[in-house]
Order: structure tokens, then C-alpha cells, then sequence
């Protein structure tokens, strides 16, 4: 059965043909690791996950890259500002290098609990800027580039396809440019290839434009091409990437390759909260941790997502988590029972269903759709373990943890003291103050108790 993707430069969904027969190359961006991920970010992670799950299950293998951005990414993308780890580290009174240890380590720790497989490959900016003034050297001896008082910058101008990603209009752009825009442009759309920095700067290079750091888009580039070659076969991001990230990054890297580098895009849409935007400016952003301790786990969190189709908004509320709580819990536990059951199940119907699973996957991943196949499954099955161990065949690409259901401990028998303050929790979850919620767990967990919220309500053990 035959992939098929949206392809955002084209606009249509494609047959899946790879560089190289029997393997892929996927890039993907990864974090600028300055704060900690919040969940609309890990959003464009578990999109990246079943992206690499599906062609996996299809029999390819994989060489997956994510970047990890640790020096160039400005306030704003549009060159200007202080870049995010400068800022963060003169926040919180650290070296850029503490930072980005702290919260890379943060994030390879959000992504494990999310079932989300370690990309082969994860490089860090710092580790390659050779590369990049190799690259911006190029690109100044090809023309594409010219010298400003403060870097180096690429010339949309020259390259004529410019826009082709994202729709942009480079005319109508040069005239809705506002007055303040970097008056050392050509172009109001032209972007740093290359920074120089001032002599307080604490993240910079040696280079033969003087001391400088590297534009964010160009180290996309330099490590697309070291570990994936001169043309790979598909490039993963967020929506919010197109218009200028991604769109800088085609530019660049066709003008000094002389080709196209990247055969598929392929984008995942946002996540609002409550029907707005999040963002970290915005202070509105939850991470895996703030989600836990609201008790809910991080597979309640990957289902939510699972459940919209990736090209689409997803809307976080907490009234969603607690549906997709639920309806992870039930699912669960209809397949303890076929794991469980002993009754014969029809060899034919269960090849039925997989191919359902496989046409829906394999539909520029329709795992929504392949959801729905697997509870059809599950519901209309006799209670059969063949029925469950094609569930797990499933999961190799949901990773829902199916391999881990196990029954339901019996509840334990709970002091009337400790009954009394669960009993306040549920009212104040109800309430949805989680404040107060939180506070009770912890006087519960000091009279040696542990609460987990289930479908059926809350579960009591002693510690």
C-alpha cells in the first residue's frame, strides 16, 4: 500500500516516492531551547512521531533529523531583537550553554513520556556553525548575498521563485514595508544569513566578517545537507514555520545547491486554547508537567491529539482533556478485555479491519480515521486476544502504551480522614480549581496516600 502526503509547496497530496528506494530522510525543526516546550509545540512532535511510525510500518527506514537551536533565533523572525537564548540567559542568570542544556534536557524528557521516538540524529546549532559561514561564504561568491554594517544578507530579489512555499507577494511586501524596518536591507523580505555582533554579545564566532553569530534559517540548511545530503526527501515543521522560515530556507539552499534540496513539506496546523491563540508571549501555555499534576497522563494528552487530523486546528480545553481522559480510559479497558478473552475471533474480519487501519494511515495520515477503526474493532469483536494482538499492531504507530494495559487494582481501603479530603478534591475538580486540587493531593499524600484519577472516578492507594 502506497503513501500518500500533502505536499504544502505543491499544495496536493502526492505518492510518496523516495530519494533512495527502501529509505527516507526527514528533517524536522526541532526546539530553540531557551523555556520549556508547551504542548502546542509538542503538537508538531507527535505529528513528526506518526509521520516516522507510518513509514516505518511501511517498511522504510528511517534516518530522522531534528535540530536543536541553541544560538540565533531572534525575538522576532523578521532579524530583529535579542536573540531567545541571550534573553533567557541574562533572565534567569545563567550561561546560553546552561541554559540550553537545561531545557534540551527538558525536552528530550516531554518527548520520551510522549512515546515520541528519539530522532536519529538530534545536532545542535552551536556544534555547526563552520558549516554555516561555509555556506554564507558561498552564498556572497554566487551573488545571492551582499555585507551591511550589521551581517550578511540573502537577496530575495535573486532568487525569482521566492514566495513559492507560502504565497508571499514580494511586491506588495516592499510596499506595505513599515518605516522601521532594518534601513540596511535591500529588500524589506531580505534575511540575516549571518549576525555581527556587538563586543557585550555573549554568543559569538570568529568569522571573515568579523565576530558574529549565525540567522536562524541557515542553520536549518547547513544541517539538512551534512546529515541528509544535497536533496532529502521530506521537511516537518509547524504551520507558523512557512512564511518565513521555511520559505528562507528554500531560497538559500536552491540558490547555493543549484536545486531543489527538500521533495516534501509537510506542516501541522496550530493548537488554540479555548479557541485563541497560544504562545509563550501570550502567557497562556501548558507543558506534560502542568498537565500530570491536573491528572492526566501524557498518553491521555498524545490520544487528544491523535484524534484530529494533523493538517487541522486542534482546540485545548480542559473539558476536551477530560473527554479524551475518558475515552482512553474506556479504551483501555475494552482492550484488557479482549486481552483477556478467550473466544474465537474471525481470522478474515480482523484482516478486514487492518487494512481499513492501513488505507487510513497510509491517506496522508488519517489516524483520526484509523482510530475509529480500532474502536470499531474492539466494540464489535468477540472478546479474543487475536483481537488484542492486532491492536498492538496498531499501537506501533498510535503508541498508546496497548502492550501496558493491565487490570484494575482493587481499591484500597481508605481511612475516613483521607476519604473526606479525596471527597474534596473530586468537588474541587468539578469546580475546576485546580489550585485547591492540587493542594488536597499533596494533604493526602502526607497522610501516605496517592490518588489517580480514572474514568470511574478516583483510585486510592497507599503509598
Amino acid at each position: 500500500m502506497q503513501l500518500k502526503v500533502y505536499n504544502t509547496l505543491t499544495r496536493k497530496k502526492e505518492l510518496f516516492v523516495p530519494v533512495h528506494e527502501g529509505k527516507v530522510g526527514m528533517y524536522s525543526c526541532g526546539p530553540t531551547v531557551y523555556k520549556y516546550a508547551h504542548i502546542g509545540n509538542l503538537r508538531a512532535y507527535i505529528f513528526m512521531d506518526e509521520l516516522r511510525r507510518v513509514l516505518e510500518y511501511d517498511g522504510y527506514k528511517v534516518k530522522s533529523v531534528m535540530n536543536i537551536t541553541d544560538v540565533g533565533h531572534l525575538v522576532s523572525d523578521g532579524d530583529d531583537g535579542e536573540d531567545k537564548m541571550t534573553k533567557s540567559a541574562k533572565e534567569e542568570g545563567k550561561t546560553p550553554l546552561e541554559i540550553a542544556a537545561f531545557y534540551t534536557d527538558c525536552f528530550m524528557k516531554d518527548i520520551k513520556a510522549l512515546n515520541i521516538l528519539k530522532p536519529t540524529v538530534c545536532p545542535k546549532a552551536t556544534d555547526n556553525i563552520p558549516e554555516m559561514i561555509q555556506i554564507v561564504k558561498d552564498l556572497l561568491d554566487l551573488g545571492y548575498a551582499y555585507e551591511t554594517e550589521d551581517g550578511i544578507y540573502f537577496s530575495v530579489e535573486k532568487f525569482p521563485s521566492y514566495g513559492k512555499l507560502s504565497g508571499i507577494n514580494l511586491a506588495e511586501q516592499r510596499h506595505g514595508a513599515r518605516v522601521e524596518v532594518n534601513s540596511f536591507k535591500k529588500h524589506p523580505v531580505d534575511f540575516a544569513l549571518w549576525k555581527k555582533a556587538d563586543a557585550n554579545h555573549i554568543q559569538q564566532w570568529d568569522s571573515p566578517w568579523g565576530k558574529g553569530y549565525p540567522g536562524w534559517h541557515i542553520e536549518c540548511t547547513a544541517m539538512s545537507k551534512k546529515y541528509l545530503g544535497e536533496t532529502f526527501d521530506i521537511h516537518t515543521g509547524g504551520v507558523d514555520h512557512i512564511p518565513i522560515h521555511h520559505e528562507n530556507e528554500i531560497a538559500q539552499a536552491e540558490c547555493w545547491l543549484g536545486h531543489k534540496a527538500v521533495n516534501y513539506w509537510m506542516h501541522s496546523e496550530f493548537m488554540l486554547i479555548d479557541g485563541g491563540k497560544m504562545s509563550k508571549s501570550l502567557g497562556n501555555t501548558y507543558t506534560v508537567d502542568d498537565l500530570v499534576k491536573k491528572g492526566y497522563s501524557p498518553m491521555d494528552f498524545r490520544y487528544f491529539c491523535l484524534n484530529v487530523h494533523y493538517r487541522q486546528k486542534i482546540n485545548f480545553t480542559w473539558e476536551a482533556m477530560d473527554s479524551a481522559k475518558s475515552a482512553y480510559t474506556k479504551l483501555c479497558a475494552l482492550l484488557l478485555q479482549h486481552k483477556e478473552g478467550n473466544e474465537q475471533a474471525d481470522v478474515k474480519q480482523l484482516e478486514n479491519y487492518k487494512e481499513q487501519f492501513e488505507q487510513a494511515v497510509n491517506d496522508d495520515l488519517n489516524v483520526p480515521l484509523a482510530i475509529g477503526v480500532l474502536w470499531t474493532m474492539l466494540r464489535n469483536s468477540p472478546k479474543s486476544k487475536a483481537v488484542y494482538d492486532m491492536a498492538l499492531t496498531f499501537d506501533k504507530i498510535f503508541a498508546l502504551d496497548f502492550d501496558k494495559v493491565q487490570p484494575q487494582q482493587k481499591q484500597t481501603e481508605v481511612p475516613d480522614d483521607v476519604r473526606k479530603l479525596v471527597e474534596l478534591r473530586s468537588e474541587a475538580r468539578k469546580q475546576k480549581n485546580w489550585a485547591e486540587s492540587d493542594r488536597l493531593r499533596d494533604e493526602i499524600a502526607k497522610l501516605g496516600y496517592s490518588v489517580r484519577d480514572t474514568a470511574n472516578g478516583p483510585e486510592v492507594e497507599k503509598k
